[in-house]
């Protein structure tokens, strides 16, 4: 794990930003596409709002979630509501997007049309992850129904999953996906995330499931 620790949130932003697009640009020097898997939630605007302006070949990018909830696009909870407004836009308009949520009546009914759409785009090129206070990360929760399926190393590429921290149910992409990214990035801000963090180093990833990705992670802090 490499920890960079930045002096305010506005510096952690912009540096995250361009290192995100250098590490997407190098990729695309060598390949016809690249993929940039993110989460939801406020902690990331920032980070989204500086990186829509990147100079890059947009329309060789795909982008898509971590998690999201069940609800439509729309919804004021929707991460694909804030990922339209924050990201998706400026240069980043361009980007492809893959939109976890389908419509479908539940979750389950997705997993295999999402698993084949996201396929061509693996191993993922960057994946910038967050991090709860209970150390949960996308959404795979201490808890959660299924948790040990999704953090085994056979698990498939999306669950559905349901946890008492969680309003409504969500998917989620598993861990080999999340792992197997070229570049691990880990956003966290504030005292309690920094502490939750120290505590999940000494945890089992069932007991925090952001442990199992710290190993390889680079972990962006500020104040």
């Amino acid at each position: 794990m490499d920890f960079k620790e930045y002096p305010d949130r506005e510096m952690l932003a912009l540096s995250l930003a361009d290192r995100i697009a250098s590490q997407l640009g190098q990729h695309l020097r060598s390949a016809e596409t690249a993929s940039l898997c993110v989460p939801g939630g406020t902690s990331p605007v920032q980070v989204f709002d500086t990186l829509s302006g990147a100079d890059l070949d947009w329309n060789r990018v795909t982008v898509f979630l971590g998690d999201e909830r069940w609800v439509d696009g729309e919804h004021k909870r929707s991460n694909s509501r804030l990922l339209r407004r924050h990201l998706l836009r400026d240069r980043a308009v361009a980007a492809n997007y893959i939109d976890l949520y389908t419509g479908d009546a539940q979750p389950e009914d997705a997993t295999d049309g999402l698993a084949e759409a996201l396929a061509p785009h693996l191993p993922v090129t960057v994946v910038l992850l967050g991090m709860g206070n209970d150390m949960h990360t996308a959404s795979l929760f201490p808890g959660a129904d299924r948790l040990a399926e999704a953090l085994a190393n056979d698990a498939p590429p999306l669950m559905a999953i349901r946890a008492d921290g969680a309003e409504e149910p969500r998917i989620t992409l598993t861990r080999p996906i999340l792992s197997q990214a070229i570049h691990i990035h880990l956003l966290i801000m504030g005292p309690e995330k920094r502490e939750a963090l120290e505590r999940a180093q000494k945890l089992d990833p069932i007991e925090a499931p952001i442990r199992a990705f710290l190993d390889a992670a680079t972990v962006h802090w500020a104040e």
